[in-house]
């Protein structure tokens, strides 16, 4: 097949990946000119990053956008009217190995569209990355995208060449998906789940007994929800993702914002997008659960269904709860002083370490890198009173508001400054 055919395959094919963010892309489409060093064609390259903090690049593409399901969510649905295209299996492997030489990457990210049926189309996808490890001796990282409804064989046999496996719940409700997509199954999506946890569970215990055991997704599973294309709350949204972190030891839910791709009675109107601060809250609540030792009920519940966009997550419950400060930052135990806003796990793990030598204050705090313009209205340590006084919460919180602007305003006008 000509260059020709597999750049335009490529160009359809990245470009309808796009819409999966459980692999983190940088959006840049900087071109070279002038044989200048590099390019950024943002033709299929995402960036990912690993367990231990390094930014990989990964080629970003769909085997097929053909789809049998008609999803009113999914810009790929079957009555969609675009340009359709497919890869062959030694397409996507020659692609992968050729700009893996180049540099250009570091690993595999492969999702697809359903065609035919689900275990046809994973028998591909697992295809694509047995050859690369077999034939090619590849070592990159492997993202398989699981396609729901795939066998637990063709699920185990995945795991054993990828990296990492995600089925996307694509809806964070079992209502909301039958709703937009009538055709699936929720036990399509948590049947392949299960199957990936209970083999990674498996692995570790025959490791245990011998060493030689195959690797099986070394990194885990993830999956991703669609937000705002149905009516759920944050609440809904957070619930059903904690559910999944507890029942499939998920590594990480994303929160992908739906982008309007069709008038549909079912859908938000063309040009109603979903705010990209909704996303922002939505990730910071995720991490206060995995890292910060927040339950579920204490951010969201019945009474408080939805999150604050004027503020972050962790601030929205330190003001609803003023009862619990102020917070002794020379007593505090760990759990309490992650509660603080303006207190950073690792700004914790500093304080925590230091106190044994000394009593801290206020200069302290500050070389330590706590961000007192919000931690000062909730702690109290060696050299300084607490700064909430007789203040109530709608105050405190106008303040901090007013503090976060004044300080964008001076930053900007010091930006403008070396222009003028």
């Amino acid at each position: 097949m000509s260059f020709e055919r597999i750049k335009e395959k490529l160009n359809i094919l990245a470009d309808a990946a796009k819409y999966d963010v459980s692999c983190s892309s940088s959006g840049s489409k900087r071109t070279n000119t002038n044989k200048g060093l590099g390019d950024s064609s943002g033709m299929g390259i995402c960036h990912s990053y690993t367990e231990d903090g390094r930014c990989v690049s990964l080629l970003k593409i769909l085997l097929t956008n053909h789809c049998i399901f008609d999803c009113a969510y999914c810009v790929t649905r079957k009555s969609n009217d675009i340009k359709r295209a497919a890869f062959k299996i030694q397409e996507v492997v020659d692609l992968t190995i050729n700009f893996y030489r180049r540099n250009y990457i570091e690993g595999l990210f492969l999702s697809s569209g359903i065609f035919k049926n689900p275990d046809f189309t994973m028998e591909r996808l697992v295809a694509v990355a047995k050859k690369l490890r077999i034939e090619e001796n590849f070592n990159g990282y492997i993202h398989l995208k699981s396609i729901p409804g795939a066998s637990d064989e063709l699920m185990r046999e995945a795991g054993l060449w990828a990296d990492r496996l995600s089925v996307n719940i694509e809806v964070p409700t079992i209502s909301g998906l039958k709703l937009l997509a009538p055709d699936k199954k929720h036990e399509d999506f948590t049947k392949p789940m299960l199957k990936v946890k209970n083999e990674i569970i498996q692995y570790k215990e025959e490791k245990k007994v011998l060493k030689s055991t195959p690797k099986y997704a070394p990194a885990g599973q993830s999956t991703q929800m669609i937000i705002g294309a149905t009516g759920e709350s944050d609440k809904d949204i957070m619930y059903s993702a904690n559910h999944y972190y507890t029942n499939y030891n998920m590594k990480r839910v994303y929160y992908s914002g739906y982008v309007p791709v069709a008038e549909d009675s079912r859908l938000p109107a063309i040009g109603s997008q979903v705010p990209m601060l909704r996303e922002n809250r939505l990730y910071q609540t995720d991490w206060l659960l995995r890292f910060y030792g927040f339950s579920i009920n204490e951010i969201l519940n019945d009474k408080h269904p939805n999150l604050d966009i004027d503020v972050d997550p962790k601030l929205s419950w330190a003001l609803r709860n003023l009862n619990h400060f102020p917070v002794d930052i020379n007593a505090a135990d760990k759990r309490m002083l992650a509660r603080v806003p303006g207190l950073g796990m690792y700004s914790v793990s500093k304080i925590l370490k230091a106190r044994k030598f000394r009593k801290l204050n206020w200069e302290h705090l500050k070389k330590i890198g706590v961000a007192l313009n919000r931690a000062k209205y909730f702690i109290i340590c060696d050299s300084h009173q607490w700064e909430k006084r007789d203040l109530q919460a709608y105050q405190i919180k106008s303040l901090i508001l007013q503090n976060s602007q004044g300080k964008f305003r001076k930053n900007y006008s010091g930006q403008l400054s070396l222009f003028n």
